[in-house]
């Protein structure tokens, strides 16, 4: 059987597309290495976190009303509750990017917020215990995504609209034809033909796509699950999703759910870089104790014993920001990701775009000007 579209890689991002890409009626084929889902990429543990002043840049806000309306429409379509609202604080010393930049998108985009001072936030919400010189960003609209229950998801209404989905199957190498007139796949298990490729392959992008060596960069991340000593503080009701720069790095957690336990991690953790293949997935005392030290600090109500540690990996590029784009030689080849630590929560409308770049003529309605190649290095 000759596929519309084949996409290679199907956590977050592959999933939604194949999800997008059959309810439109594209025959596809999804071949992901691992398991669906699986912990060998970045959307596992539990939860991701989904806020709307995104300070890294407030082009991307108008991406996240259309990804909460299509976390909505997955909902509805399986019954199933992915999208969690707590409320969500951005914050640091006032003159920090974290700051200034979620008031800027909140004030910009006409976002509903509130400005709170350290001591605001601990009476708010009692599980903090910010300094009072810090600076926070309160948007009622944040909270989580149950990521691994949303791959699920998605891949089961990819199935329901008729596409084949495949696990432990391993991509091999890819072949364009000339002329943007399709493609063939090679995997440890046989051959397949496509008009189309999506490549959404992770940490693993750059094997995939060599154009992206250096663009995309795997980096160890290490995520604590503490219980806390007072667990009602952090129960979804009472403790808002946070994007908080201290003096100690940038540091980001969630409230209890499924783990007994509050969940924090620190972005760029230890800044182990390396091929995927070779990570460090083992996690170890330092990786505990540097975040311990920062959960005993601000939040000291939910340092006790440690429920979990995890290890990930993260994919960044330089600027930090999506790469969304057509392959430059083969324009039948699509590029989505790598997603720097900040993409699980755009899934849902990631996958729209990647099936308007994978379908007709490959245009998209969205502004994804500033996630092209061609933005710079």
């Amino acid at each position: 059987m000759v596929h519309d579209v084949i996409i290679v890689g199907l956590g977050g991002m592959g999933s939604a597309a194949a999800w997008q890409l059959a309810r439109r009626g594209q025959r596809v084929l999804g071949l992901e290495r691992f398991d669906i889902p699986n912990a060998m990429g970045s959307s596992h543990g539990v939860t991701r976190i989904i806020r709307l002043p995104y300070y890294e840049d407030p082009a991307y806000v108008p991406l996240l009303r259309r990804a909460y309306a299509l976390w909505r429409e997955a909902e509805a379509a399986t019954g199933e509750r992915l999208l969690f609202i707590t409320g969500s604080l951005d914050g640091g010393h006032e003159d920090t990017e974290v700051f200034q930049g979620a008031l800027n998108s909140a004030r910009l985009h006409g976002l509903p917020h509130d400005v709170l001072t350290g001591d605001e936030v601990n009476a708010r919400f009692p599980g903090y215990c910010l300094p009072s010189r810090m600076r926070a960003v309160f948007q009622p609209e944040g909270g989580f995504i149950a990521s691994e229950h949303a791959i699920t998801a998605h891949c089961g209404l990819a199935q329901a609209q008729g596409a084949d989905l495949r696990a432990r199957e391993r991509v091999l190498r890819w072949e364009a034809r000339p002329g943007g007139e399709g493609v063939r796949v090679t995997t440890d298990k046989g051959q397949y033909d496509a008009g189309r490729l999506v490549l959404t392959a992770g940490a693993w992008m750059a094997d995939l796509a060599p154009l992206l060596a250096g663009r995309a960069v795997a980096e160890r991340q290490v995520l604590a699950w503490l219980q806390p000593h007072q667990p009602a503080l952090f129960r979804p009701d009472r403790f808002p999703v946070f994007n908080l720069a201290v003096e100690e790095g940038r540091y980001y957690g969630l409230p209890i759910h499924e783990v007994p336990g509050f969940k924090f991690g620190r972005y760029h953790h230890r800044a182990e870089t390396g091929p995927a293949e070779t990570m460090r997935r083992e996690v170890d005392a330092e990786d505990e104790r540097l975040l311990r030290q920062f959960a005993q600090r601000y939040f000291p109500q939910g340092s006790g014993a440690t429920m979990a540690l995890r290890a990930c990996i993260f994919t960044n590029t330089p600027d930090e920001h999506f790469i969304l784009d057509h392959h430059p030689e083969f324009p039948q080849v699509t590029l989505a990701s790598p997603c720097s630590g900040h993409g699980y929560k755009f899934c849902s409308v990631i996958g729209e775009i990647l099936a308007d770049l994978a379908t007709g003529d490959g245009a998209t309605r969205h502004d994804i000007g500033f996630l092209r190649l061609g933005r710079g290095p």
